[in-house]
């Protein structure tokens, strides 16, 4: 039943570097990404060129046959690996019976599907509708009255101009509403800060395996398949460490190559999120062949987002599977772990917690017995590494660490022997 149901698709692509190998990665992507959308791939039209043709992305003759084969297997859709122009759009359009989609309305259909929250929803609304507006063609010149002269002019407007003007209206409505909903989300931000709890992030390509490590570390059901684009909304969660500290776990939108201009700017404020973390998970997939693509991918989008400064952890996830030419490429931090092994996630979690504890002031207080407020926020907010009573100074002995930043600090500090 679902099989009559997912659209038959050509994939078309350009490959103009001398990498085959990395071309064909990045057409397996695109395969994974329309099955991800619940496209179903027929077969794939792939041209070397030196330059991608600015009137139809593919040579005029290859256009021919792209036509003629969509017509043959009664294809519903062409999707092409790269972001198309208006005008290729527009031109391809002219020549093809079949629907003509880009991997940037790809990945927007699937963030569309994805998405669950309020915030998410406008988000995939605001980019596709940036995307649409430069790509808005009339059908012929009956909608047009913008020729001038007898007969074009009077009331009324086109309908492409009305199509235009509601857009533009509406991109305005969301943009408010996201400010809104951004202020709102800093409101809590800054509460956390104020308390200052260790927020931890996860970060990493599509299907790296984050929400899977994100299940596994904390009590949540943050949604787990073997897709792209699994987890769209950003999910935080306590997470205690081996000593009893409660930090905050975050799982965030996974990042992709050429990931479209318009997501990077609409989920700026998703990966807010981020911005606030005291550590980064960076999660990479090591049985798949392009991890170091991935890597560096997530690299220089951290650097496009101004994240490349927080601290780093990078995971190298799937270890169990790795692929025969694995080698660790991080400058960072690094570990190898499989997130279904307890084992390994032992490991991880306290590794986690060494790397919090060194951001952390280790402190010695003495402090009575009789200060039971204090001693109770000690428990709850410092990692304390021993804690022994005093029977002759009705006193504790304890030792631990502590964020200078914390309110509580100032607290200890008048206890610092």
């Amino acid at each position: 039943m679902a099989e009559k149901l997912m659209e038959k698709v050509i994939l078309v692509g350009c490959q103009m570097d001398d990498d085959p190998t990395q071309f064909l990665y990045s057409m397996e992507e695109l395969k994974s990404l329309t099955e991800t959308a619940q496209g179903k791939v027929l077969c794939t039209l792939t041209q070397k060129r030196d330059r991608i043709h600015p009137s139809t992305y593919i040579g005029k003759g290859k256009v021919e046959e792209l036509s003629r084969l969509a017509e043959e297997i009664e294809a519903d859709l062409i999707i092409f690996n790269d972001e198309l122009t208006p005008s290729q759009l527009k031109n391809l359009s002219r020549v093809c019976l079949a629907r003509i989609v880009d991997r940037t309305q790809l990945i927007l259909d699937i963030f569309a599907q994805r998405a669950r929250s309020k915030e998410g929803k406008l988000q995939v609304e605001l980019a596709q509708l940036q995307y649409l507006l430069p790509r808005l063609i009339g059908q012929g010149t009956e909608l047009s009255r913008l020729g001038g002269g007898i007969g074009t002019r009077g009331p009324g407007e086109t309908k492409l101009e009305s199509d235009r003007r509601h857009i533009r209206r509406r991109i305005s409505e969301i943009k408010n509403q996201l400010q809104t909903i951004v202020r709102h989300r800093e409101r809590y931000r800054e509460r956390r800060i104020k308390n200052h709890a260790f927020q931890i992030a996860l970060v990493g390509y599509t299907n790296a395996g984050k929400s899977t490590l994100f299940n596994r570390l904390t009590p949540a059901e943050s949604l787990e398949e073997n897709q792209l684009f699994a987890t769209l909304d950003p999910m935080t969660r306590k997470f205690i460490l081996p000593s009893g500290y409660t930090a905050l776990l975050t799982d965030t939108v996974g990042f992709i190559q050429d990931l479209p201009t318009t997501l990077v700017a609409a989920f700026r404020s998703t990966l807010e999120e981020v911005k606030g973390a005291d550590l980064l998970l960076h999660v990479v997939d090591s049985s798949n062949p392009d991890y170091s693509q991935h890597e560096e991918t997530v690299k220089s989008l951290l650097e496009e987002l101004e994240l490349n400064h927080l601290p780093q952890l990078t995971v190298y996830n799937k270890i169990d599977q790795k692929h025969e030419e694995f080698v660790p490429i991080s400058k960072h931090e690094k570990m190898m772990i499989s997130a279904l092994d307890k084992e390994d996630l032992l490991l991880l979690v306290n590794k986690i917690e060494e790397q919090m504890l060194a951001s952390m002031q280790p402190y010695s207080i003495l402090v009575p017995a009789t200060e039971g407020k204090l001693l109770a926020r000690i428990k709850s907010e410092t990692v304390r590494k021993s804690m022994i009573f005093n029977e002759e100074s009705e006193s504790y002995q304890i030792n631990g660490y502590t964020f200078t930043n914390h309110p509580v600090y100032g607290e200890i500090n008048k206890y610092l022997q």
